[in-house]
């Protein structure tokens, strides 16, 4: 434990008083002189102990006020000492850490821009590629909002702060999102300030929900770690989701697209083998790129799914029926990384089941529902035809067929309670026959 001796310095300024001097000892090998900063008349001091007056109590205020100074001093010096290794103290780091006491403001570092704090959640976050760019994009949004007070507002200097964020500025911040495809029309400067900006679209809501929630993420991470105490989201309330009844093909559609002739489109047929068996195991597309021959366990497909594999690393396998096993073998080899088929880019792969539900004839008209209007609208379903498609064909049929959540998202990788499953679990016309029924 380090210890301190007073001394008194010999020297005497115009005031009749002397510096107060330390010696402080973290070790026998390891003793520190240093000016204390405090002066005292050397009446009034003797063996390192201070010497009050009986009769002058404005004196003796004066003294206790220096004693209590230089005792407050001394225990930050003590405490200082104690919490940085024996051989890195020296006099200069001594003086140093005085310094800082009596003079805070000096070394106070600079408040850390929003955007800065902004990057530290995010790169702390070990975030997955997908999400991470979602970040990105709220990144830019909330630049450009900035960029845009300043612009339209009274103050030119504005800038976003963890600290002065209100409900209010969420609101406004909200109208500025689903407006600024409108407002970016009038001003394209500032889009062009914010790298990577795209053109503005209008946003529905769920976009918007997705968009805030990733905000609260942020702003909530702020508070817990005691960056702020600034809680906006205690009197905001986030836009709400709202989603359509889930379409899927049925298994009469699945088994036509399977078996219809596109010797005429060998690209297109590879594509649709491939969407064919990702309708057969209902995996989501990033985790039906990744698989290899590897994943093809005793005649079934075993993968961990990437979405849940951090929070929830839970194998999921899914036994595979003959024309699974038969597209398996077919593609075996093909690739020279072992993957299961010769995989093209998602964005293509998706544009190529839309031309394969056309030239398959599977353009029957669905009911979905407008993101931006939250209104009903009718279209063929070949044109809303995705990779998720075929998920939702596996979850919406096999729900079909055994009616339990539980069983269907053992196979599907779905974590229990998921909000997602239950858009899946659309409530068909056969089920709806057979519950009424039951009240004949």
């Amino acid at each position: 434990m380090a210890t301190i001796k007073r001394t008194l310095s010999n020297k005497i300024d115009g005031k009749g008083e002397s510096q107060i001097l330390l010696r402080i000892s973290v070790s026998k090998a390891n003793q520190q002189r240093i000016k204390s900063g405090i002066f005292i008349s050397p009446k009034r001091f003797s063996n390192g102990e201070f010497k009050f007056p009986r009769a002058n109590q404005i004196e003796k205020k004066e003294i206790e006020s220096r004693a209590e100074q230089l005792s407050t001093l001394e225990k930050y010096i003590i405490k200082t000492c104690e919490s940085q290794p024996i051989d890195s103290i020296t006099k200069e780091w001594i003086a140093e850490q005085i310094d800082r006491y009596e003079h805070p403001d000096k070394y106070k570092e600079a408040k850390k821009s929003f955007f800065e704090v902004y990057d530290e959640y995010t790169e702390s976050q070990n975030l997955k590629h997908g999400t991470a760019k979602h970040y990105d994009v709220l990144k830019r949004d909330l630049q450009r909002y900035e960029l845009y007070i300043r612009k339209t507002g009274n103050n030119k200097q504005y800038c976003l702060d963890i600290d002065t964020i209100t409900s209010d500025v969420l609101e406004d911040f909200e109208s500025y999102l689903r407006n600024e495809h409108e407002l970016m029309t009038e001003d394209s400067n500032i889009k062009k300030q914010v790298k990577k900006s795209r053109e503005a679209k209008q946003r529905s809501s769920n976009t918007l929900c997705g968009l805030f929630k990733k905000l609260r993420a942020f702003l909530h991470w702020c508070h817990i770690h005691e960056l702020t105490d600034n809680r906006p989201f205690d009197k905001y309330k986030i836009p709400s989701e709202r989603y359509g009844t889930p379409y899927y093909i049925t298994l009469e559609e699945r088994d036509h697209i399977a078996d219809f002739d596109l010797s005429d489109h060998p690209q297109l047929a590879i594509q649709r083998d491939i969407f064919i068996f990702q309708c057969l195991i209902g995996c989501r597309v990033s985790d039906l790129i990744k698989m290899t021959q590897k994943n093809i366990i005793n005649g079934g497909v075993e993968y961990i799914p990437r979405k849940t594999k951090d929070n929830h690393p839970v194998v999921v396998r899914v036994p595979l029926n003959d024309r699974a096993k038969a597209l398996v073998k077919k593609y075996k080899n093909e690739d020279d990384n072992g993957k299961l088929f010769p995989f093209i880019s998602e964005v293509n792969y998706n544009e190529d089941i839309k031309e394969i539900f056309k030239l398959c004839g599977v353009t029957r008209m669905v009911t979905k529902l407008n993101a931006l209007t939250r209104e009903e609208e009718k279209c063929p379903i070949n044109e809303v035809a995705s990779s998720h498609m075929a998920r939702r064909t596996f979850c919406g049929n096999l729900y079909k067929k055994v009616k339990d959540a539980s069983l269907v998202a053992s196979l599907s990788g779905h974590v229990d309670g998921s909000k997602s499953f239950a858009r899946y679990r659309d409530i068909d016309e056969d089920t709806k026959k057979e519950l009424v029924k039951l009240i004949d």
